[in-house]
C-alpha cells in the first residue's frame, strides 16, 4: 500500500488542531485505562493513602454523575477545544430561540463512530452552545459504566458528561427551574457498528425510553441532526449476519460499549491510522415539539409523541440536507 505522507510545511495553527484532535481520540480510547492503571500503581505505592483518601472521595460523589454532574465552565473553554473544532471544522447551527425556563430532551442523530459533533457542541463552548442558547446547560449522556472508572470521571464531568441511566435523564428534566438540556444520542452503540460514509440508517424506531420520561416530565424534544458525522472514519465491512458482526454484538452486550473497528488517517500521513478526516460537521438544532406533562403516561401516549418525532426528525433532516451537501434522492432509513 502507497503511502501519503503529510507535508512537512504545514502551517503551525493546522499542526495544534492535528495535536488537538489527537488528545481527543486518545481521551475515547485510552484516558480511561490510563486513569485506572495510575490508580492501582498510587494505592500500590508509597502513596497509598491518597489512593485512599480518593477511593472515600469516589464512594461520597457516587451519585454526582447521575445528579446533574459537574460541569466546569473553564474546561469547557479550554482553548485546546477550539483547535479541535477547527480541525473538522464544526458548526453548531441553531434554527429557533430556546426558552431557558423549560427543559429539553435532545434527540442527537446519528450516533457516528466517536460522536465528534456531540462532543464538540454539547461537552464545550468551541461552537457557543451558550451564546447561542443562552441560559440552558447542556448535558451529553454517556453510559454510565465510564463513571465508575477513578479520576476519569471527574475529567468528563467536567465537560457536561453525565450518565444514562434513567435517574439521570429524570434528574436533568425534572428540575423546576428549568435551564437544562439532555443530549442523547438515541441510536446508542449498535448504530456506531454501521457508521461509515454515506449511511443514512438511524436505529430509533424501538428507542422509545426518552420518548416516555419526556411525557413523565413534560420536558420538550428537540430533533438534532449531525451532518456529516457518519463521515469521519470508515468501518471494516461488518454485514449483518457476518462473524465480526456476531462477535461485536457478543462484546456490546457484555460489556455495554460497541466496539468497532474503524479507521481514516494518522497524525503524519493520510493513509491509515485512527485519526478521523477532515470533514466538516454541521449540527442542526431542529425545532421543539411540545410536550404535555404526564405522569404516568400509557403506550399510546409513547407511541403518538414517537411518531410526532420521527417526522421532525425527517422534516429536519429534508429542510437542510441540500445545505450540506447530501443530495435530492438521499433520505433517512429508521430501523
Amino acid at each position: 500500500m502507497k503511502i501519503e505522507f503529510a507535508p512537512l510545511n504545514i502551517p503551525l495553527r493546522r499542526r495544534l488542531q492535528t495535536a488537538a484532535t489527537l488528545q481527543w481520540v486518545f481521551s475515547f480510547l485510552a484516558l480511561a485505562q490510563c486513569c485506572l492503571a495510575a490508580f492501582v500503581l498510587l494505592a500500590l505505592s508509597d502513596w497509598w493513602m491518597l489512593a485512599l483518601l480518593y477511593a472515600g472521595w469516589l464512594w461520597l460523589d457516587w451519585d454526582t454523575p447521575t445528579s446533574g454532574g459537574r460541569r466546569s465552565q473553564w474546561v469547557r473553554s479550554w482553548t485546546v477545544w477550539d483547535f479541535f473544532r477547527e480541525y473538522f471544522p464544526i458548526t453548531l447551527v441553531k434554527t429557533v430561540d430556546l426558552d431557558p425556563k423549560k427543559n429539553y430532551i435532545f434527540g442527537f442523530h446519528p450516533h457516528g463512530v466517536l460522536v465528534a459533533g456531540g462532543f464538540g457542541n454539547f461537552c464545550t463552548e468551541a461552537t457557543g452552545f451558550s451564546r447561542l442558547f443562552p441560559g440552558l446547560r447542556s448535558h451529553l449522556l454517556m453510559l454510565p459504566f465510564w463513571f465508575r472508572v477513578p479520576l476519569f470521571r471527574d475529567y468528563i464531568m467536567f465537560g457536561g458528561l453525565v450518565s444514562s441511566c434513567k435517574s439521570s435523564l429524570s434528574y436533568l428534566v425534572s428540575r423546576p427551574e428549568g435551564g437544562n438540556v439532555a443530549v442523547i444520542a438515541v441510536g446508542g452503540a449498535p448504530e456506531a457498528l454501521d457508521a461509515r460514509p454515506g449511511a443514512l440508517t438511524l436505529q430509533v424506531r424501538n428507542r422509545k425510553g426518552f420518548i416516555k420520561l419526556a411525557l413523565k416530565h413534560g420536558a420538550q424534544l428537540v430533533p438534532v441532526f449531525s451532518f456529516g458525522e457518519n463521515e469521519l472514519f470508515d468501518q471494516m465491512e461488518n454485514p449483518t449476519g457476518s462473524p465480526l458482526r456476531r462477535l461485536q454484538n457478543r462484546l456490546q452486550s457484555i460489556m455495554g460499549v460497541a466496539m468497532p473497528l474503524f479507521h481514516a488517517r494518522g497524525v503524519f500521513q493520510y493513509s491509515f491510522g485512527l485519526m478521523p478526516y477532515r470533514k466538516p460537521i454541521h449540527t442542526v438544532v431542529g425545532t421543539p415539539i411540545p410536550v404535555v406533562q404526564t405522569p404516568s403516561p400509557t403506550s399510546e401516549d409513547i407511541e403518538s409523541l414517537h411518531k410526532v418525532y420521527l417526522q421532525s426528525l425527517t422534516e429536519l433532516f429534508e429542510q437542510h440536507k441540500l445545505s450540506y451537501g447530501l443530495c435530492e434522492d438521499q433520505h433517512l432509513t429508521f430501523i
